[in-house]
């Protein structure tokens, strides 16, 4: 694959000043900070993305369906910047060696302040070190250590409220390189083919009118949110959008106060996107929610009892409790998963079955189409209580069944060998009485498996887990650096509106504040 050229090569700024606009996340052209700073200090723009061959092969990070979204999401930037005489440059390789040749030819390099896990954050720091990044932030979070963070969420209100940056494409040239690289060469070299069924267009008019569309029927949206069925077709599926930035929350925000007519439904779709704010706070304070567990307490839990065969069965969806497998199987076969299922398989992935938290939480990020660090692991980390806090929030997936599926049309749309078993034992299929699986022709422990584990007995060796830890775990978050870690130090009335309008099972109800940000930034 071709990279920029090297310093030498690289052409020089024309006669002013020039900055390349290193584009990564944000992928659009409004209320956007970095682009509004570049278009204010300097006479060129040069803006580029960089393909980081980190994400693609058989090692990468992403499935071929969320690569899919993301190329959509480039050529749709490409045009925005053609419609205003210029384009988006493409490179492949290591961007902060594609950006050094860059800056020795002259160019300064600016890029938003996007949260980022370890990996980004070590390339951000060698980037700030190799070519005098400029980092412009305006998202909203909170990057002095000292500021007040009881005020945290009237900060974010306030953010969400205020006019966004602009830019003026007259006052400014937006200047190109030669082709170095195309997004059909990336797909072809690195064989891209999405086999997910159900990938949404990405880029920004179809964002745009995925939000138009959801705002006419948000009225709707309390009760479209935690059965799989309703929630695909009944929540914003702006997930997508919000990851790649396609659109901004806070033009999202805005959008939905300006036209959303006053209702629970607006108002549970706004905390939300206070949510969202916040899984990406957690992150920007500390960019170890990949791979290390919050409370150090639980750091290496459950690697003991670590069953690469449960592993297995959750990860193929052949579990024997059907409202998970239904949910894994249309998780790899769609790349998305409503919020309240997300939830349930983390607890029963980590609760149940005891396997070490990042496994699960890696297999998510890999195959959903908006899986975005800052809300996939924080919220693993909360599920599979690594945080420490709520820990006896274990969700019941027999109960779900009854709850979110009594008709039985996800799990027999996901899980067709249990077509023909009547409704009623579609909970528990191993109780079905045996004249009735002879009748229905399904076998149970042949036809589809018996439950991997005893749900009782499981949960109670959950909870009793968890009352064993629980002392230290508390007492490890008496340390400000382990408690800084767990939560903002306020959760105060934005964040507060997340109370579900459906009942759920009291060990339950916790874990839906901890995916609550899955509303919009996974629904």
């Amino acid at each position: 694959m071709p990279t920029v050229p090297a310093a030498e090569a690289a052409p020089a700024p024309p006669d002013g000043t020039g900055c390349v606009l290193w584009h990564r996340r944000n992928l659009r052209v409004t209320d956007h900070p970095a682009l509004a700073y570049a278009a204010r200090e300097y006479d060129t723009v040069l803006p580029v993305f960089v393909f980081d061959p980190g994400f693609y092969g058989p090692d990468g990070l992403a499935c071929d369906a969320r690569i899919q979204v993301l190329h959509d999401s480039l050529a749709s930037l490409r045009r925005l910047y053609k419609a205003v005489g210029g384009s988006l440059s493409f490179a492949h390789g290591d961007a902060v060696e594609v950006l050094a040749g860059l800056h020795d030819a002259g160019w300064d390099v600016v890029a938003t302040a996007d949260p980022t896990a370890s990996y980004g954050a070590e390339r951000d720091d060698r980037a700030a070190a190799r070519c005098d990044t400029v980092f412009v932030d305006g998202d909203g979070l909170v990057r002095n250590q000292s500021w007040p963070r009881e005020d945290w969420s009237d900060n974010v209100e306030t953010w969400f409220e205020a006019d966004p940056p602009t830019w003026d494409p007259e006052t400014v040239a937006v200047q190109s390189l030669d082709e170095q690289v195309t997004i059909k060469a990336i797909e072809d070299g690195y064989d891209i083919e999405p086999t997910k069924s159900n990938i949404p267009d990405g880029g920004r008019g179809p964002g745009v009118r995925k939000l138009r569309a959801f705002v006419e029927s948000i009225e709707a949206y309390p009760g479209n949110i935690s059965a799989p069925t309703d929630a695909r077709t009944g929540t914003s599926q702006l997930s997508p959008y919000l990851r790649f930035g396609s659109l901004s929350v806070r033009e999202v925000y805005q959008y939905v106060q300006e036209n959303a007519p006053d209702s629970a439904g607006r108002e549970m779709f706004v905390a939300r996107l206070f949510w969202n704010k916040h899984y990406h706070q957690k992150l920007e304070d500390w960019s170890g929610w990949m791979t290390t567990a919050v409370n150090p307490v639980m750091q290496g839990l459950r690697q003991e009892s670590h069953d690469p065969d449960l592993v297995r069965a959750w990860k193929r969806g052949e579990t024997g409790f059907p409202m998970v497998d239904a949910s894994i199987r249309c998780l790899t076969e769609t790349g998305w998963l409503n919020f309240r299922m997300r939830a349930m398989c983390a607890s029963v992935f980590a609760d149940l079955f005891q396997q070490p938290w990042r496994i699960g939480a890696d297999f998510y990020h890999y195959h959903l189409v908006d899986s975005d660090p800052a809300i996939n692991y924080t919220q693993w980390q909360s599920q599979a209580g690594a945080v420490g806090t709520n820990l006896m929030r274990i969700y019941n997936p027999i109960k779900q069944v009854r709850d979110n599926d009594p008709e039985g049309a996800y799990i027999r749309r996901y899980v067709p060998e249990l077509r023909p078993l009547p409704v009623k034992h579609l909970d528990r299929p191993e109780k079905t009485p045996l004249h009735v699986q002879e009748e229905s022709g399904v076998v149970i422990g042949e036809d589809y498996p018996y439950p991997v584990v005893e749900y009782e007995a499981a949960r109670e060796h959950a909870m009793a887990t968890y009352e064993r830890l629980k002392p230290d775990a508390l007492a490890a978050l008496e340390d400000p650096v382990v408690a800084r870690r767990a939560s903002l130090s306020s959760r105060s009335q934005p964040l507060e509106r997340h109370e579900q309008t459906t009942e759920t099972d009291p060990n339950e109800q916790a874990s839906i504040a901890s995916f609550a940000a899955s509303d919009v930034d996974s629904d």
